[in-house]
């Protein structure tokens, strides 16, 4: 995976770290501050707060004292909050799952839940666009591909997928299943043929080769500076946020017995302890 930190992406991630919880808009001149912290150039901030802005992410707005601003949409703030369960829920999920175990027949979806979640669509040529769109979303929800039209998760992310399904449209196109996985071949064969496995693995190394360095260096016992805490933990949940995506955290049992993901949430969670609150110091909107 390489390594994401586009300015637009940053921008994502900064609204989604801490831009939210500010008490109004956030000032164009703050953003260029604080986007500027971790290396993105006063120009590049506005074509990519323009392009959001068209995308529907962030709305133009002024601030009390008549400066111009940026707040979220409706659906960012919706979109953002999706995200919470995934980017900060993953090491849960994946601890349930570990749990959980398999199933001398079938298995269990991880976070308590047994079984899997399928979806399957059929989308008519004249609206075959859609069928892009479709693909696109299951993927970046954690589905892997269990046959041609037919998409299979943990059943743990039943709630997630119906939700982004129908806010996007797309449910009179897609039917929705639990079950269990019965044969023929061995369920943890068979996962690696839904899944690449091995590309999700690299994503977590990628991830732990940038970023536990990091917190090695924050484990030395100094107290986090403010703007080195927030560039430090910026990057790190730009790094990390696309993963649990990527991974839809399967239980351990049909997994590698080196598969890095715990590992690497585990890293992200002591960054996250560490440095979040640190970094809002540095924030002060």
């Amino acid at each position: 995976m390489a390594e994401q930190h586009t300015p637009r992406s940053l921008i994502v991630t900064f609204y989604g770290a801490y831009g939210r919880s500010a008490p109004g808009p956030v000032p164009v001149a703050s953003l260029i501050r604080l986007l500027g912290a971790v290396g993105v150039d006063a120009p590049s901030v506005r074509s990519s707060v323009s392009r959001l802005k068209r995308r529907g992410f962030l709305v133009a707005d002024r601030t009390a004292e008549g400066a111009a601003a940026y707040g979220l949409s409706a659906e960012a703030r919706e979109l953002l909050e999706d995200g919470d369960r995934r980017i900060y829920g993953y090491r849960d999920a994946v601890a349930a799952g570990a749990g959980a175990g398999v199933a001398e027949a079938g298995e269990t979806g991880g976070a308590g839940e047994a079984g899997w979640v399928l979806a399957v669509f059929s989308v008519p040529e004249q609206e075959r666009h859609k069928r892009h769109l479709l693909r696109s979303r299951l993927a970046r929800l954690g589905f892997g591909t269990a046959a041609p039209g037919v998409w299979i998760a943990p059943a743990r992310l039943y709630d997630e997928a119906r939700h982004t399904l129908e806010r996007l449209q797309l449910r009179p196109y897609v039917e929705l299943f639990r079950g269990e996985h019965l044969g023929f071949a061995p369920t943890v064969e068979a996962v690696g043929r839904w899944w690449d496995l091995t590309a999700i693995a690299k994503q977590h190394e990628e991830f732990l080769d940038r970023h536990e360095p990091v917190l090695r260096g924050w484990q030395s016992g100094r107290e986090p500076a403010p703007q080195e805490a927030y560039h430090d933990y910026l990057m790190a949940l730009d790094s990390w946020r696309r993963l649990p995506y990527a991974d839809p955290g399967l239980p351990t049992a049909l997994l590698p017995s080196d598969w890095p993901g715990d590992r690497s949430a585990a890293v992200f969670a002591e960054l996250h302890a560490r440095l979040h609150t640190a970094g809002a110091a540095y924030v002060r909107l």
